[in-house]
């Protein structure tokens, strides 16, 4: 060997200076990974993932439902300090020396990525689960502040504390008293790690309230019980007392299971027949399907859940469901004479029109696609729910023939209805394709065919229309007028929208393509709805969003749509002057000005702002306020611009006395 000791590569011998060597390669242990990456294990680090959080734990009450050893499952949330609390009466976590850690399985279960009791097989906790992955409450214990973990188990209360997942107290062990000897479940009281998550980022306690909902409807033996706090308050004391004994404690309780769900997507619209519930257990797999169709609707809302997971990006179970319901329903529509020998099957698009469907599934071992449990990969899965799905159907149908015909009727107005848009979809469809000569003539196109920088501001009337004209960036900027308020097309047919003049131009503009499809032709990266500040905005733009949720809904899913904000005031003191957005802003700003002082501005409208103006309020991207609108919850959504754009007048009316003037696009929750 050469003196000065063994030869370095030369990779190795510069990777000081700079370049990429051996020392740098970094190895991640414990939850190290958890904290470095957060979005790999809980989706993103915004709402959602922070809400993915409390799911985390919940998933894990709502097993010891599912396996019969849990009734009841309480979530509190105080709101003023983050807090949130998830408690169950199930069996308890392990608190016993787990043999490869050494350390009690309550610990290994918080520290330890993979370690859990759902991986299936011999000698597994679990017959069925939502979490599978053994990294649930090991994920919240690392993005936490701080947690506190409490068991009751065999007539003993274990406790034990964390900080941003590590143990900072052993394990604590008291007898109970008699009187809760017998006493057993888990209870986990965590902080957020405001590090970790965008700065200023709150839970939502609607949006828990919703899963909650969800939870307790698909769990008909269970009782949820959830409460949201505006100030720090201590547990119910453990001297007996129950939720019940606080009236601030909503229960969340529905015999009725599935069922009862349907009717409650369906509360503001027609039903057509009572739900029509379908159940089977085949090879372990538990499937339980509730179906309505209504009559004064023209989409479809199909809702799937796995281990009482909610599947927002469908799955296996989806594809079952679909496909059985479109080869029963042609076979049941031939045996009756309203398909004759000739007619071509009815589509599934057809048949699904006005369905609302919640499918659940219970799997022994699921194969969910990603961490964050939103699309479901058994392929036996798509067979089993097909089976049961087909014969469900048919034993309920053949024997209620008055149902069948309705459905059959809705599923051919639909076909026909299809039929007379036919010919303004095909005009739709060539416009699409042809050159840029063909775009409505009131579009003012941006040079950039670059749909990542593109964006497009949809306005109303010429007025405001040429302000933005003359205000935009040409080069990425796009404008589109639009005249008067576009068709309400929660109202219509696909007939009628295909045949609207300002809705195809829309289409046309957008490069939408067709209703329901993939948009591979989208023009633009940002769709931005610029309405004017007052109540004939506020109606256009709720006009826009039910168009483009019913119409193109991946648009809100992949983070297209946007909502510009103008300012409402300028507000002049001696030589300065500002830009500001709502009443209570210029109340705070004008506060000890003496009458006289200073001068406002109101602008009633985009036209009458100068385009400097406009294009450094609004426009411009260095100092405008955009506001992505996404959908979080399809169902809600879905039911809400039902509820505003409907023919039901009632629960709009309910809506506007409930929420009146105080009802802010924020408040929409789309």
């Amino acid at each position: 060997m050469p003196e000065g000791g063994p030869k370095t590569s030369p990779a190795e011998a510069t990777s000081a200076s700079g370049d990429y060597g051996a020392d740098q390669i970094q190895v991640l242990e414990g939850l190290d990974p958890v904290r470095k990456r957060p979005g790999m294990y809980i989706g993103s680090t915004g709402q959602r993932g922070l809400h993915h959080l409390v799911y985390e734990i919940l998933d894990n009450a709502i097993d010891e439902v599912q396996s019969g050893f849990a009734h009841t499952v309480k979530v509190e949330m105080d709101l003023s300090s983050g807090w949130v609390t998830i408690s169950d009466d199930g069996r308890g976590i392990p608190t016993s020396i787990h043999p490869q850690t050494g350390r009690s399985a309550l610990e290994t279960v918080l520290t330890v990525l993979h370690a859990g009791g759902k991986f299936g097989g011999q000698g597994s906790g679990y017959s069925v689960s939502g979490g599978l992955h053994g990294v649930g409450i090991s994920v919240v214990n690392a993005l936490s502040e701080e947690l506190h973990v409490t068991v009751w188990r065999q007539g003993k209360e274990y406790q034990q504390t964390y900080r941003q997942g590590q143990p900072v107290t052993e394990l604590l062990e008291s007898k109970l008293p008699g009187k809760v000897a017998k006493k057993s479940g888990t209870q986990v009281k965590f902080l957020y790690d405001k590090g970790v998550f965008t700065k200023g980022l709150t839970m939502d306690p609607k949006t828990i309230r919703t899963r909650l909902q969800e939870l307790a409807f698909l769990n008909s033996g269970a009782t949820i019980w959830f409460r949201a706090l505006e100030t720090s308050s201590t547990h119910v004391s453990s001297n007996g007392s129950g939720p019940h004994d606080e009236p601030d404690w909503e229960k969340l309780h529905f015999e009725g299971g599935l069922c009862e769900y349907v009717k409650y997507l369906n509360r503001d619209s027609h039903p057509m027949h009572e739900p029509i519930f379908v159940s089977d257990k085949v090879d372990g797999v538990v499937v339980e399907v509730a179906l309505q169709w209504c009559s004064d609707t023209f989409s479809d809302l199909l809702i799937g859940f796995v281990n009482s997971v909610k599947t927002i990006d469908g799955g296996t179970h989806i594809d079952g469901l679909k496909a059985a319901l479109t080869r029963t329903l042609n076979t049941l529509a031939r045996k009756a004479k309203t398909l004759k020998e000739n007619d071509a099957n009815l589509a599934g698009d057809h048949i699904r029109e006005g369905l609302s469907c919640v499918i659940s599934v219970k799997v022994p071992e699921p194969e969910f696609e990603g961490q964050t449990k939103t699309r479901l990969g058994n392929p036996e899965v798509r067979k089993i729910v097909d089976a049961c799905v087909a014969k469900g159907i048919t034993e309920t149908l053949e024997m209620d023939t008055a149902t069948l015909n309705q459905i059959l009727g809705k599923a051919v107005s639909a076909w026909r209805a299809a039929e007379a848009a036919r010919k303004a979809r095909e005009l739709v469809r060539r416009k699409s394709v042809l050159t840029k000569s063909t775009l409505p003539g009131k579009l003012a196109d941006c040079t950039s065919t670059d749909k990542a920088l593109s964006e497009i501001f949809i306005v109303e009337g010429d007025s405001a229309g040429g302000s933005t004209k003359q205000a935009r960036d040409r080069q990425y900027q796009a404008v589109l007028p639009l005249r008067g308020k576009i068709l309400n097309v929660e109202r219509k047919d696909d007939a009628a929208l295909y045949k609207n003049n300002e809705i195809s131009n829309l289409i046309i503009a957008l490069g939408l393509g067709l209703k329901g499809e993939e948009m591979p032709n989208l023009r633009y990266g940002k769709v931005i709805l610029l309405t004017d500040a007052d109540v004939d905005g506020a109606h256009i733009r709720t006009l826009l969003l039910t168009f483009l949720f019913r119409y193109a809904r991946d648009l809100f899913d992949k983070g297209h749509v946007y909502v510009g904000v103008p300012p409402l005031y300028k507000l002049e003191v001696g030589r300065t002057s500002q830009y500001l957005y709502s009443d209570a802003e210029l109340a705070a700003r004008t506060q000890g000005l003496s009458q006289g002082s200073y001068t406002v501005q109101r602008f009633k409208g985009l036209g009458e702002m100068m385009p400097e103006q406009l294009w450094q309020t609004t426009l411009n991207p260095a100092t405008r306020t955009l506001k992505r609108l996404t959908v979080d919850d399809a169902a809600a959504a879905s039911h809400l611009f039902a509820m505003l754009m409907g023919d039901k007048v009632e629960p709009r009316r309910a809506l506007i006395q409930a929420h009146g003037a105080s009802l802010a696009l924020e408040d929409l929750d789309i």
